[in-house]
């Protein structure tokens, strides 16, 4: 006999967001999202200076270098990832347990198959990877070093990747948080004492710092499996359950076809930045190392933004799945209001308070502090409309339309951004750089609510939700064939 809805032990750990009050379920949703944003920002800033303090400048040029391989590593299969969460949160949403099991099951055996071959090639490429970089010569035998080893992690980083987007389309925003915490707590620690060789410990040097990593991914990851396995998550398979690990091919198909596209916006931002990057090399080390502090500031300024986003995805994903499409109008709406504020609240701030937050990074005295201020004051603004842009891209994204979002990203980057900056460096010297990065993000708002208004993403589903050889959508009132804790559906 099935278990009550109320009792259930995976139901309740569940989250419904298609029922109860948006802006407070979108908010305290986003919140954990943000936390977990701000702990790995805080997390490569701690480790940045263990390096630097403990190795020296050659040591974090390494570093540096290898962390663009592995962020492109980590964006690439965030679409992906995303489009895991997607359909979990659709199916979910559709009371349709037997899909969501589908989608876990043929999603496990896509990332560990995926992690493994990339952990491999990487290995093996990394010299031929660094030499395609320009990584200076003093730097390179240690950036092998550590970057051999972060790619001996990537099959830990990205099943992770993968279970922290799939508990968020469950509804799921906390537990992801709390594990993500751990994971920064146990890497800070193990940064040092692995470093410097602290007690019985061997001094691994650059080394130390990559293997920190390994460890605290690979502890985190084996505890946050235990704890869903005992708390009865659908995203843990039983043994009985294995036959699920088989791959399904629908939904490797949307896998690919959804999640690619989102993977390969985020590879344009990166190519985009590093761009950039060039330009403003152009005007000399200060100039670099104002841009350099004032990025600094715009990763924080943007994360309010993207956890909202995340946040609107998996809301708007699981109403979709339900047919509530009256509620998914109303999460855009409250979406972009706290986009709003969040950004622009910071902002504020920062206008008053620059000259003194940016001394964090740039000596009182240095000429760079007063070009960093310069720059602040051009480009912080554009955050507003760019974090408005984020939560219409995430809420299109939801229902499979990814590739609307990804055209309008390139659109103000590649047809906007930096055209603009190469066409009125001549006349307006370094500002033009700095003017371009507000008008790229008007159009990124413009392209993105003008398809949120008018396009047609709201037919679309990423993955029908009916089970497999035309059998009726799973409702919960009898499980599927192996499967011991399914509960029944809740009323909408």
């Amino acid at each position: 006999m099935t278990q009550p809805a109320s009792r259930s032990p995976s139901a309740a750990k569940r989250r419904d967001l298609t029922t109860g009050p948006i802006g407070s379920t979108l908010i305290l949703f986003a919140l954990p999202v943000l936390g977990s944003n701000a702990l790995q920002s805080l997390n490569g800033s701690a480790n940045a200076i263990w390096v630097s303090h403990a190795l020296g400048e050659v040591a974090l040029a390494a570093t540096a270098n290898a962390n663009q391989i592995f962020f492109l590593m980590l964006g690439a299969v965030f679409g992906v990832s995303m489009a895991a969460n997607i359909m979990i949160g659709q199916a979910i949403g559709a009371k349709d347990i037997a899909a969501a099991r589908r989608v876990v099951g043929s999603c496990t055996t896509f990332f560990l198959a995926l992690s493994l071959a990339v952990g491999a090639a990487g290995y093996l490429l990394t010299p031929a990877i660094l030499s395609a970089m320009g990584t200076p010569a003093e730097a390179r035998a240690e950036a092998i070093t550590y970057l051999r080893v972060i790619f001996g992690a990537m099959p830990f980083f990205y099943f992770f990747t993968f279970l922290m987007m799939a508990q968020r389309g469950t509804g799921d925003s906390r537990t992801p948080f709390l594990f993500s915490a751990l994971s920064v707590l146990l890497d800070v620690i193990l940064n040092p004492l692995l470093i410097l060789g602290v007690g019985p410990l061997p001094r691994m040097e650059i080394a130390g710092s990559a293997t920190s990593t390994l460890i605290a991914q690979t502890v985190t990851l084996g505890a946050m499996l235990v704890f869903l396995y005992r708390r009865g998550s659908i995203l843990v398979l039983r043994p009985s359950e294995w036959g699920l690990l088989k791959p399904d091919l629908v939904v490797v198909r949307a896998l690919l076809l959804k999640g690619v596209p989102m993977g390969f916006q985020m590879i344009v931002v990166s190519v985009a930045a590093a761009t950039m990057m060039g330009l403003v090399n152009r005007y000399g080390a200060h100039t670099s190392a104002a841009y350099g502090a004032a990025t600094q500031l715009w990763t924080y300024v943007q994360m309010p933004a993207m956890a909202l986003s995340a946040a609107v995805s998996a809301m708007v994903a699981q109403n979709v799945g339900a047919g509530r499409m009256d509620r998914v109008e109303k999460v855009a709406r409250v979406g972009c209001l706290c986009a709003i504020v969040g950004a622009g609240v910071p902002i504020a701030l920062l206008y008053v308070l620059d000259p003194w937050v940016l001394r964090a990074f740039l000596p009182g005295d240095s000429p760079s502090l007063p070009i960093a201020i310069h720059i602040n004051s051009m480009v912080l603004w554009g955050f507003v409309p760019f974090g408005v842009a984020f939560i219409f891209s995430g809420v299109v994204r939801a229902t499979g339309a990814v590739w609307p979002p990804l055209l309008a990203i390139i659109i103000a980057l590649w047809v906007v951004r930096i055209p603009l900056a190469n066409l009125l460096e001549p006349t307006l010297g370094a500002d033009a750089i700095w003017l371009s990065f507000p008008i790229g993000s008007c159009t990124a708002v413009l392209l993105a609510g003008g398809y949120y208004l008018w396009g047609g993403w709201r037919k679309g589903r990423i993955l029908p939700t009916t089970s497999p050889r035309g059998e009726a959508p799973d409702t919960g009132l009898s499980p599927p064939a192996g499967a011991k804790d399914v509960e029944p559906a809740t009323a909408p």
